[in-house]
Formats: C-alpha cells, sequence, structure tokens
C-alpha cells in the first residue's frame, strides 16, 4: 500500500525559468510518471496541489534547505523553524531575507551572507558574528560530510555556484509560507510521513535528487557533467531498468526526455533532477526506503531531515 495518490517533486532555483517539476500519481497499485515541465506561476502551482489535495493524499517535494542549523536556531529563543518561518519579516526578524553586503550588517535576525564576492569575505567572518564554534556548526545534521560524501553548503553561506541560501529563501517565503497558510503540513516537523499521508491533504518535505542517482545506477563519472546532454542521455537505460525492476511506469513523453537528455541546452539538467528526486520520493511512498534512516530529536524541531536519507 502506498502513502500517497500523488506526488510533485520541483527542482528548484531563485531563476524561476530554471524551476522544473516532475509528477506522478498511483492508479491500479501503479505510479505513473510525467514528463518534467517548468513549475510555472506559483500562485497556479499551488492552486493545482490543493485541488488535488482536496481529495487525495499529495506528497511535494522541493530540493532546497527547509530548516537552519540546530546551533543557531536554540540562540534565537523559538520554539523552531517553522516558528522562525512565521516571524520573517516581523521585527526582529524583517531583514532576515535581505542577504547581507557587508560583515557589519550580519547578526542573529539577518544570518544570510554575502550578497556578491568580494575582497575580504570569508566564511570565518560569518563564523563569528553568529557566534558560531566553527563553520560546521552551520551545517544541520543531514548536511555533514560523512564516509561517502561530503558536506553540503550550508544554507547561510551564499557564495558559490553550489550556495543553496537564496534559493531556500525563494522557497520558505513564496512556496512553503503560503502552503503551510493554506493547510498544507510540513515534514517532518509535524509528525512521522506515515502519519502525515493518513488524510487527504498537501503534505511538503525537503528533497535531494543527487541521492536518486546512485539509487538508480545512474551516477555521473567524475569526467562526466550533468550539464552536457550526451551524460545525461547516457543515464536513460539505468533509469528505465530501474522503473521496469519496480513496476513504475513512465510516459511515453518521460522516455523520449531520458532518451534525448533532456534537450541539447545545459538547462536540461534542471529537467533532470526534477525527475530524479520524483523517483526517489516514489521509493519513499511505495515503503521501499525509509523516510529518515537517522533520529536527532535534539535538534530535529530546528533542522528537519531529507526525505529518503
Amino acid at each position: 500500500m502506498s502513502l500517497f495518490d500523488r506526488l510533485i517533486h520541483s527542482d528548484w532555483s531563485v531563476d524561476a525559468g530554471k524551476r522544473f517539476m516532475a509528477c506522478a500519481a498511483r492508479r491500479s497499485g501503479v505510479w505513473r510518471v510525467e514528463a518534467p515541465r517548468p513549475v510555472g506561476p506559483l500562485p497556479a502551482f499551488l492552486d493545482m496541489a490543493f485541488e488535488m489535495g482536496g481529495k487525495e493524499r499529495v506528497l511535494l517535494g522541493f530540493d532546497f534547505p527547509i530548516g537552519v542549523p540546530h546551533a543557531y536556531g536554540v540562540r534565537t529563543g523559538l520554539a523552531g523553524f517553522p516558528s522562525l518561518l512565521a516571524r520573517i519579516g516581523e521585527a526582529p526578524w524583517h531583514a532576515f531575507a535581505a542577504v547581507a553586503e557587508t560583515a557589519d550588517q550580519i547578526s542573529l535576525h539577518r544570518p544570510f551572507y554575502p550578497m556578491r564576492s568580494s575582497g575580504g569575505v570569508r566564511r570565518g567572518t560569518l563564523v563569528e558574528a553568529l557566534a558560531m564554534a566553527s563553520f560546521d556548526d552551520l551545517h544541520r545534521v543531514c548536511e555533514r560530510a560523512t564516509a561517502r560524501r561530503g558536506a553540503a553548503s550550508a544554507v547561510f553561506w551564499t557564495l558559490g555556484g553550489n550556495q543553496v541560501g537564496k534559493a531556500a529563501l525563494t522557497g520558505w517565503l513564496e512556496v512553503i509560507r503560503p502552503a503551510l497558510a493554506r493547510g498544507a503540513r510540513l515534514w517532518p516537523y509535524e509528525g512521522g510521513i506515515e502519519a502525515l499521508a493518513r488524510d487527504p491533504g498537501v503534505v511538503l518535505a525537503e528533497t535531494y535528487p543527487a541521492e536518486a542517482y546512485a539509487m538508480v545506477g545512474a551516477g555521473f563519472l567524475r569526467q562526466e557533467s550533468k550539464r552536457r546532454s550526451d551524460d545525461r542521455r547516457a543515464k536513460a537505460a539505468p533509469i528505465l531498468a530501474w522503473a521496469e525492476r519496480t513496476g513504475v511506469e513512465l510516459s511515453t513523453q518521460t522516455i523520449e526526455a531520458l532518451e534525448s537528455g533532456f534537450g541539447p541546452k545545459p538547462s536540461g539538467e534542471d529537467a533532470f533532477d526534477a525527475l530524479l528526486g520524483l523517483l526517489k520520493m516514489i521509493e519513499v511512498a511505495g515503503g521501499r526506503r525509509a523516510a529518515a534512516s537517522e533520529h536527532h530529536p535534539e535538534s530535529a524541531s530546528w533542522e528537519g531531515w531529507i526525505l529518503g536519507r
């Protein structure tokens, strides 16, 4: 028995043109996957999800952090990340979403830095301004380096090609907060995935598409690049084999997109990640993979978790 009736995964970006989503519906016990497409205007995107959620159990996944480091959170005096999210824009959190341009602008209530690269910008500045013991304190537990992977980008450090902070801010304010105001439930802050999936409605969760690469046998080698169409095309066979093995039905358009490498443009990587993140969600919804393999009660109210990790 599946936990949800519909799954929607969004590959997110500050650039609205790079936001893609992939959707799956469960019919007659089979997950049917549609080809990735642009997310489009966010009000219409949320309207679609909530219209489905009126009768079905809908899980929305987003590949941006939904939480902040515990070491930072406990200094705010608030109860947890949902409490912080609700207060952004209010005093004293009115400047929270404004990325600091200079070191003297960084504070507990304005923790994102830097707005742009310039002379003298260093990670230690952020550590000192937020009174952290080390830069590692700015990582959530689910983001820290392990024997199998390196550390993810820290949400408050907004410099570099892999930075996630600016995308997280747009996601929190333009999607998560409006969805919560309409009655969505936020995993894992409001309960376990099984409990949240019991009734019709919309559940929100954080994802990490890159973890699905190994799951389906489509990891990128050192000499390969996800931005190259030929290298994306080379992953079609293992993804199709995964779908056949697990009984997942891919639409004709999805298969065509895979076999074409999602087109010649580098932006095809966004559609690729939208699909791969969805496949990971199918594994969780189908009970083949736990929603969370670890439990950290001391930090969970601030940090949340990545679905399927």
